[in-house]
């Protein structure tokens, strides 16, 4: 074969090389899959939150992405993601475990709570009380969860930000009637008392409640309770407002290792800010959260009856000093879980 044709062949040979390499480079930009590590009773939220959000980047840049999920208790979650489990989001239920990602190696930013609005959490719930059908014990008030022979149904605080949010607003609620740190140490005591089993998450503690039939109230959040109701009907439970309760708001960050390594920070970061987006916030208060929307609140305003809450920060201290006092190993309930057995 002469030189030039020799030439011309290899030229060929090249183009069309690069433009297979260029085609799977394409394709590979256009497949991105990303994780969602959350918490337990945020599951189908984000069943319906992930298409919607995959929906809108397709529109928007013509890429399709994969959103998959990990769900379990809130701190066991944060725990997996220093251990190695690669997820590119981290949606919480209570901000320790988003910061205990940048305290150990750097996972994610120190500032994460300044990336988003409202401190990087799309919507609020708070704690609230499932109890059987006509409300046979006449419970009202954290005052009746305290009496003796009650079985109160909670997940494990050193486990679940849910079961965390219960202790601190039994805490709280003591706290306001009382103005003795003493006596509230006291009424989480009895209220510990009268907790027959410690799940892991908060799914958990609902299908002790609402399957195997243990306790006579289920604390949880309003949306759990809410989907309950719809679940498994109306006529099988009642919810009971407290008069005091707990804001309990959930956080969002970026995983910034992750990403960095993996190449997606730009779905990521556009993933979390999807939550914030209207449409966005109408699924999450489909799902009983309360959304941070003005707009979107309003119309659903019938799902969310009024309750005085109190949040943590501004009423018992940053979430570091409330960890330590309570939560940390020798901690206030370690104490009173060791006084129990």
């Amino acid at each position: 074969m002469p030189f030039k044709h020799r030439l011309a062949h290899a030229l060929m040979r090249a183009t069309a090389g690069a433009f297979f390499l260029s085609a799977t480079s394409v394709a590979t930009l256009a497949q991105t899959t990303i994780l969602n590590v959350s918490y337990d009773v945020s599951r189908e939220l984000y069943k319906e939150i992930n298409p919607a959000f995959v929906a809108d980047w397709k529109a928007k840049t013509g890429e399709t992405v994969t959103v998959n999920q990990s769900h379990g208790g809130s701190s066991k979650q944060a725990l997996s993601v220093i251990a190695g489990l690669d997820g590119d989001v981290i949606t919480m239920n209570q901000p320790p475990d988003i910061d205990i990602l940048a305290e150990r190696g750097g996972l994610v930013a120190a500032d994460w709570r300044t990336r988003f609005p409202h401190d990087a959490s799309p919507y609020t719930t708070t704690s609230v009380f499932l109890v059987r059908k006509g409300n046979p014990k006449g419970i009202k008030d954290w005052d009746d969860l305290v009496k003796p022979g009650l079985k109160v149904i909670v997940p494990n605080p050193k486990t679940s930000g849910n079961g965390r949010y219960t202790y601190l607003a039994a805490w709280g609620y003591a706290l306001d009637r009382t103005k003795s740190e003493a006596a509230a140490r006291d009424f989480v005591t009895r209220l510990f008392a009268n907790v027959p089993v410690l799940d892991g998450g908060g799914r958990g503690a609902t299908t002790t409640f609402t399957q195997r039939g243990v306790g006579d109230a289920l604390v949880t959040f309003e949306n759990e309770a809410i989907a309950i109701g719809v679940e498994l009907g109306s006529e099988k439970f009642d919810i009971v407002y407290p008069s005091l309760s707990i804001e309990a708001a959930a956080p969002v960050a970026v995983i910034d290792k992750v990403v960095d390594k993996r190449g997606s920070r730009t779905v990521a970061t556009a993933y979390l800010e999807f939550l914030f987006s209207p449409a966005a916030q109408e699924i999450i208060a489909r799902h009983a959260f309360r959304p941070r929307d003005e707009t979107v609140l309003q119309k659903f305003a019938g799902r969310f009856p009024a309750i005085r809450t109190f949040n943590v920060e501004r009423t018992l201290g940053s979430w570091a000093e409330v960890n330590r006092k309570h939560f940390a190993d020798g901690g206030i309930y370690e104490q009173i879980s060791v006084s129990k057995r």
